[in-house]
Parts: C-alpha cells; structure tokens; sequence
C-alpha cells in the first residue's frame, strides 16, 4: 500500500508538472504586448462606439510620446519601462523624413535609426504604438522633419499634390513603409493605429493632399485604423473619410470637445496630443506647465471616458542641428535640450509630474504597475582644458571645395553632398570690396551672420539689424559673412519659405554685392574627423574668432549620464567623440547640455568647440541640469 502511494505521488507530481507547463506555454502564447491575454488579432482598434476596442474587448488609449531619434538607442528601453511603470499602455513616436532621408538616394535606417529595432523594444516591455509617419511630423524639428533638399526645387510646394512633393514621399514610403507593416497589430506586432500626415488642418493649402497620403500608406499595406491630429486652429478643415478625428490641446477646451462629438457622433475621443510643456526658443525662459494643471486635465479627460497620449511623456534632446524654428510673432530659434518639462526629465528622471501621473493612472489600470526603475546615476567630471586652437580661416581646406558664383546662392542649392545641397550648419560668403559704408542684408540673411573685413570682425545680421557700417578703404578687401541657419520653422503657413544662407542680395551703398566664394561649413562626422590632420595651435597664443578648440575628458570607468557648462563661452556647438551635442548660447535660457554616457568612452574622449566670440578654454561637467530661468505657461 505504501509502495502504491509513492507511486500514485510520483504520477500526480508528473501530472501537475505537464499541466503547470502546459498553462506556461498557453500562458506565453496568448500573452499580448500589453502584458495581457491576447485578443483576436483579427479585429484591430475598433471606432464604432463611443470608447475604444481592441480586438473586440474594451479598450483605453493610455498614450504618452517618446522619440527614438531624442535620445541614445541604449535608453530607448529604459525609458519605455518607466513609461509602462507610469501605468501607460501605448507609445506614440513620430518618423523623421529628414533623418531617415538625408539625401535624396540615401536611406538610413541603421543605428539610432534602426525604426524596426525601436518597434521590436516596444513589443518586447509591452506597450502598444501609434506610429505618426508622416511625411510631415512637425514635432519641433527642423521644417517640421521634412529634408532640406526638396527646397531646391525653386517651386516646390510643400505638404500638396505638387509633383515633385509627390514623386518624393513616394520614395520615401517606399522605403519606410515596408519596414513597419509586419509590426501591425493585425499581423502580431504592436501598431495599433497610424496617423495620417500631422495638423493639416491648419495648413490645408491642397484638398487632395491628405487623401493622396491616406492612399500611399494602404496602398502599401497599412490596415490597422488610421487617425488624423489637429489643434483648435485646425480642427474643423482637418478632417478625411474614413480616418478617426483627434484633438490636441493643453487646457481642457469644452467647445472643442463639442464640437468632436458633434462632427463625429458615436465615436470614441482621444487627445491625441495632451501637451504636458512647451518647447523653448534661445534669447527667452524654460516653459513649466505646473504639474497640478496637468494633472487636473488628465484628470478631467478621463472622468470623461476619453482616451489620451502625453506629447511629451519624454522629450529628449535636439542633437546636433535637428532643432525647429517658431516663426510667430517673430522668428525664435529653439534650444538644444527638448526636455518639454514632461514626466521624464532629458536624462530620464522622474518628476512630480511623473509621481502624480503614476498615482492617478494607477486607479484605470486593473493590474498593479511594475516597480518603477531605477534613475542613472550623473557624474560630476573633472572640468576638460581645452588646450588646442585651430582659427575657422584655417580649417576651410578641411571643407567642401568652394564655390565661385556671381551672385550668392542659398544653403540648399550649393553643389556639395552629391547634388543634394547643405542642409544644417554654417556657410561662408567671401567677396571683395574696395570701399566702406552701409552694409544692408534687405533681410536676406537666414538666420545669422557674423560679418568679417580681413578677417576682423565688424558685427552682426540678424532678424532685427539690418544695416552694418564698413569700414572706410580704398584698397581691395575681403569681406566674410559667416551665416548660420539656426533651425527652419517647424510649423505654419511660411515653410516653403525656409531657405537658408543668403537668400538675395546684400548691398553695400545700395549696390548689390557679387562675385562671391562660398564654403560649405556644415561640420558633419566627416567634417570634424577631417580636422584631426589640421594645424592645431597651442592655446597660450592668442587664438582668433571664429575658431574650434579641441581637449579631452577622462572617464574612470564605466561613463556616466552628465551635464557639460560652458561659462564664459558666448555661442557654438560642442563636438564629444565627433557627435554633435548641440547648440549652446549665452542667450539662454539652457544653461547646460545633456552629454549621455552612451556617447562617452571609458578612458580619453575627444572634446571639439567650435566658438564665435569669446572662450573661456575649458567645460566643466556637472550632475544636474539647468535649463534656465521658469515661466510658467
């Protein structure tokens, strides 16, 4: 008998085991990415009631943005697992055109652009995406994420059924959308809605456009629901059969609420944009939506049974020239950090706005939130001396080969890059002059240009001065005016107008200026890598402005997240291991740049300034932030 009951214990044993395997695998099987039983993959995100389904069952868009091409593909996880401890169940991410097409035969979709490893984290912690593809994203970027290269078609019409608009998105969605249709919810992945184009609403300048762009995505196998995104600018013109209608905002608008529901009766409403900050342009304070205000709109859109995605949940940082432009009420430039006061701070720290999100949208989830993870830990570097001076004259053989033209020509349509123009940096203009006098750029200048006679500097064009006296002489004299684009507008009625360089002509005592040699300073990888073979000067001798300063940073160890100032330096960017950083300005308000560690080596790193005015010879590297001084919005 005794013998009989170990037996029958053996086999019960066994028999648990193959059940409690059997449920495990069951269990993964039909596991979403939403960290819940998989539905029927067969009905996608369904928009025929008043809330949300997905496949069949009821469904809340808990949505916040993140995007991949903000910050270093070896946080894009981290920042998704805070994003899912935040209690959010779906990822926004915009697609920049301009990066993903720098040139037009280009494609890069490689590295920090690798859009389908981006798709497969998101899958993999287990959030849901609303992919935004464009081809216009807006998104603070320069042209709104269009490449600079469509300008020099000298007609072209951006964001219409033009031809040569046409024939390009085209090429790009061939390109981009076969990547993401396997990643569709229907098909196993995580896409569960895509937007079609951005706010067109407050553009429509082409009544064919959005259903020609509608077209070329389901053409190309998108099913999954499509939606289009307006603010209240937009939001009665930017309508398209057979796309669900959302509605941005910050404050909570009743009437446009109404007016939704109204228009689109017996539909679910999403806030497709909650903005939770504002970006901040160069010359004035760090916008701060108080994490109060915010809560009390999510608050109040959720007591509506509405759905909702954070722009930003986690905004990340304007690398190297990718930064927009406002053109209302006056040009202004954006800074480098696009921390956008969201719940996750540039580096990725948690904030009060975070803490209080986390807690209300704890009471709409029905499982517990994972344990929050934890934060980086920031370095306090030893500050780099920057010991090696190298004057801008003399890093130009480094440079494009110079173009001669009787008259100036604009960034986009210089001959360099393969055809494709210039689209980021600097340019220099030289020309020569045998008198002095009124100099007028006629408001030619796009954006800025430091202007040279001989190399010594005379002032400075921007968008408020437009007349620079030059210096009396008779004899033949170079004039130099180094131009930057500081970032094309982003948004509005004025982007088929965001050439850059000289535009037109400047005039010296009324009569235009000719016969010029224009270098291409875009200060590419290649660029920075081309001036190692340089002459470097000491610094002990009295170095020249503009000019690039070179040192080095010590890692001991594994690197760190940090925060490089630049006190006492007037206006640049900054180059670590030959990638951009970024901008900074005197100006403010950043005061800081975020330098993550996955841009670091452990050992020796190359650190590269390129200064306009004034150096202080070393970067001091801190812990924390500083964005500037705080208005609230």
């Amino acid at each position: 008998m005794a013998v009989f009951s170990v037996r029958n214990s053996h086999k019960r044993r066994y028999v648990v085991l193959l059940l409690s395997l059997a449920c495990f695998i069951l269990y993964r099987h039909f596991r979403g990415p939403a960290g819940k039983i998989r539905i029927n993959r067969s009905k996608g995100l369904g928009v025929n009631s008043s809330q949300f389904s997905l496949g069949g069952e009821p469904f809340r868009i808990l949505g916040g943005s993140l995007h991949y091409f903000r910050l270093p593909r070896a946080y894009w996880e981290d920042r998704m697992l805070k994003m899912k401890a935040c209690g959010l169940n779906t990822l926004t991410v915009d697609v920049p055109w301009s990066l993903h097409q720098p040139e037009h035969g280009e494609f890069r979709f490689q590295g920090g652009l690798d859009i389908e490893a981006f798709l497969h984290v998101a899958a993999e912690v287990g959030l849901w995406v609303i992919l935004r593809p464009g081809p216009y994203i807006g998104s603070d970027l320069d042209l709104g994420g269009l490449p600079s290269w469509l300008l020099r078609d000298r007609e072209m019409l951006l964001r219409t059924t033009y031809p040569g608009f046409i024939a390009a998105v085209n090429q790009y969605f061939d390109k981009l959308i076969p990547k993401v249709v396997p990643f569709q919810f229907q098909k196993g992945g995580p896409i569960i809605a895509i937007q079609v184009e951005n706010k067109y609403g407050s553009y429509a300048k082409d009544g064919n456009y959005m259903s020609f762009i509608k077209e070329a995505l389901q053409e190309r196998g998108i099913r999954e629901v499509l939606l289009t995104s307006d603010d209240h600018e937009g939001l009665r013109d930017g309508g398209l059969k057979g796309a669900l209608r959302t509605l941005n905002l910050q404050k909570m608008n009743h009437d446009d609420i109404k007016y939704l529901e109204a228009v689109q009766p017996n539909s679910p409403v999403l806030v497709m944009e909650l903005w939770t900050g504002r970006c901040d342009g160069w010359g004035g304070l760090h916008h701060s939506f108080p994490a109060e205000d915010l809560i009390a709109v999510v608050r109040e859109i959720l007591r509506r049974g509405m759905s909702i995605n954070l722009y930003m949940f986690h905004g990340g940082t304007n690398f190297g020239f990718m930064n927009g432009a406002l053109a209302n009420p006056s040009y202004k430039a954006l800074v480098t950090s696009y921390d956008y006061d969201a719940p996750l701070s540039e580096a990725g720290d948690y904030t009060p706005k975070y803490h209080l999100l986390r807690d209300l949208l704890s009471t709409f989830n029905k499982e517990v939130l994972p344990e929050m993870p934890g934060v980086r830990w920031k370095e306090e570097y030893e500050a780099a001396i920057l010991f090696q001076h190298l004057s801008l004259w003399d890093a130009l053989p480094y440079t494009h080969k110079p173009f001669k033209s009787q008259f100036p020509v604009n960034m986009e349509n210089l001959p360099v890059n393969n055809g494709n123009g210039q689209a980021y940096g600097y340019t220099l203009y030289e020309t020569t002059i045998t008198t002095g006098g009124s100099l007028k750029s006629e408001r030619n200048i796009r954006d800025r240009a430091m202007v040279f006679v001989n190399q010594s500097f005379i002032g400075i064009f921007h968008h408020k001065n437009l007349e620079l006296a030059v210096p009396d002489g008779k004899e033949k004299r170079t004039l130099s005016l180094l131009v930057e684009n500081c970032g094309r507008v982003h948004y509005g009625k004025d982007m088929d107008d965001q050439r850059k360089g000289i535009v037109g002509d400047i005039l010296l005592n009324h009569t235009p200026l000719r016969d010029f040699t224009i270098y291409s300073l875009d200060m590419t990888p290649g660029f920075i890598v081309s001036l190692y073979r340089a002459p470097w000067k000491s610094v002990t001798i009295k170095p020249s402005f503009p000019g690039f300063f070179q040192g080095r940073l010590f890692v001991n160890g594994y690197p760190s997240d940090t925060f490089m100032k630049l006190p006492g330096w007037s206006k640049g960017v900054v180059f670590v291991n030959g990638q951009n950083i970024g901008r900074y300005w005197d100006a403010g308000p950043q005061q800081a740049l975020f330098l993550p560690g996955p841009f670091l080596n452990s050992g020796m790193n190359q650190v590269i300034v390129f200064e306009e005015a004034e150096a202080d010879f070393k970067i001091q590297f801190e812990d924390s932030p500083d964005l500037g001084m705080i208005v609230d919005i």
